[in-house]
């Protein structure tokens, strides 16, 4: 059977769970306490950073379940036709839920009449209907659709906080990461938390899995270069020496 990923596995089910992205928890936190729900969400950022994460969680806090909640890839159902689809669909009532939310990840995917279909259905759509569109690439979205959307923008984590959660995440997972191989983690993670948690898993997989049940194994930041190939430090810091001295 294939393990599953650990993104997945320690993917955030609550908004405190969310590191780093207050900015936007604190105020659906607050939308979805007081029942002041809007039609259109837009969560622009870079990927991994948990847009699609946040945005089921969202759902979940305004009482939209399983049977309620549909998420759609837009850069491969990106069609006029797709959308239109989509918005028959949006016209039949929630099967148990007060509100029917749809998730479109990728969204800046769309193709122009894709766009042009989905624009009056976003304008004015039922009432138990609410949009949460993805995006990595906000600039790509129509200013139209900006405007009627209510947009969050999703930021990079520090890799201090990167780090924290490398090691915060080993440690369930049964391992003790040293402090140098979590901040080489969030480094090659470049602000990711999907990516971090990629790196990760591959330094896991390259631990052996002959050890005794009790061993708690320490994952030093050598482990982390042999995995995943990353320039060993003693490489590093002699071409950093070798620049401040001038040598070519």
């Amino acid at each position: 059977m294939a393990h599953q990923s650990l993104y997945r596995i320690h993917r955030p089910a609550t908004f405190a769970d969310v590191i780093g992205q207050e900015q936007v928890t604190k105020p659906l936190e607050e939308a979805a306490k007081a029942k002041k729900i809007g039609h259109a969400y837009l969560f622009a950022g870079s990927r991994g950073l948990g847009k699609t994460s946040v945005a089921r969680i969202f759902a979940s806090a305004i009482g939209c379940t399983e049977n309620d909640l549909y998420e759609v890839d837009a850069a491969s159902n990106n069609s006029v036709e797709d959308i239109r689809t989509l918005t028959e669909g949006v016209y039949t009532l929630p099967f148990q839920s007060p509100y029917k939310v749809y998730i479109l990840d990728e969204v800046h995917m769309l193709s122009k009449g894709a766009w042009n279909a989905f624009l009056k259905t976003l304008e004015e759509p039922p009432a138990y209907a609410v949009f949460i569109l993805a995006t990595t690439e906000l600039e790509k979205v129509p200013e139209t659709v900006q405007s009627r959307c209510q947009v969050f923008e999703f930021k990079k984590p520090t890799r201090a906080v990167l780090a924290k959660m490398t090691m915060a995440v080993a440690s369930k997972e049964g391992y003790t990461l040293a402090p140098d191989a979590a901040e080489l983690i969030a480094l090659l993670a470049e602000g990711s938390y999907r990516d971090a948690l990629s790196v990760l898993q591959k330094v896991f997989a390259s631990v052996p899995w002959d050890r005794p049940s009790k061993y708690e194994p320490v994952l030093s930041r050598e482990a982390v270069e042999a995995a995943t190939g990353a320039p060993r430090r003693e490489q590093v810091h002699a071409l950093i020496s070798a620049l401040a001295a001038g040598e070519r």
